[in-house]
């Protein structure tokens, strides 16, 4: 099988940090099993690697396009929106900053992903949706990680309406923290990964647990209640007959 996500140990004056690469055109880095497997996996390798940060980053058309409706329609969305629950955890609670580098379309699941990293550097012609409303679902297992994160306001039209949005809307509602020019996505990265890697791991650990620990309250108090709404919906008669649509 080949991998869908790939790690690397990156070294700038003595002070290093690692890579994790989503590579799943086929699909625009869908949620699959395989890739939030290989995620997880390559955030643990870095949790024990002597590097002070940590970048996602994607390859192909997008950032990722969410879940995986193929693969949720043949196991059932419980398994997938346990597995996701368990990755956004995982970020969240990871001890070293983890830095999204976007540089395409982010849709549902993958709006997850960014909310539960802890810096989110977009290019700003990148677009915005969570489209789950308009399939008779709701961003349940997402909403663990985007509602501690993003203005009440904004989330609540953007849930509802299930409408793209552009860079300047997700910058201002907190879902991500740099908008830039895409020509200078990389050079805001590399600023920000020097910062990060400047400091200790020791501060960097306790100042991410001190940051993020309201928010995993949040996910903790509520995720078997949203696990168990996302797969509810995704086996109503509404939902199914625009799962077959899609899969059609």
């Amino acid at each position: 099988m080949t991998a869908v996500v790939h790690y690397e140990r990156v070294e700038a004056e003595g002070r290093p940090h690692a890579v994790v690469t989503l590579d799943s055109d086929r699909n625009r880095n869908a949620l699959s099993a395989q890739l939030l497997e290989e995620l997880r996996t390559a955030l643990h390798r870095a949790a024990g690697d002597d590097v002070l940060a940590v970048v996602l980053r994607a390859e192909g058309r997008a950032f990722c396009a969410g879940a995986d409706l193929a693969e949720a329609h043949r196991e059932g969305m419980e398994v997938s929106a346990q597995r996701l629950a368990g990755l956004l955890r995982a970020i969240l609670a990871h001890p070293l900053p983890v830095l999204a580098r976007i540089h395409g379309p982010v849709r549902a699941g993958g709006l997850g992903i960014v909310a539960a990293c802890d810096l989110a550097v977009a290019s700003e012609d990148v677009t915005y949706a969570f489209t789950e409303a308009r399939l008779g679902l709701t961003p349940a297992v997402i909403s663990l990680s985007v509602l501690p994160r993003m203005n009440a306001r904004v989330a609540g039209t953007t849930f509802l309406t299930a409408e793209t949005f552009d860079a300047r809307t997700a910058l201002d509602s907190g879902l991500i923290t740099h908008a830039v020019p895409p020509d200078r996505l990389d050079a805001t990265v590399d600023e920000l990964v020097a910062g990060l890697t400047a400091c200790e791991r020791q501060g960097l650990e306790a100042t991410k647990r001190l940051l993020n620990a309201d928010a995993l309250m949040y996910l903790d108090d509520r995720v078997d209640d949203m696990v168990a709404l996302s797969a509810e919906l995704f086996a109503s008669d509404v939902s199914r007959r625009h799962l077959a649509a899609f899969l059609r």
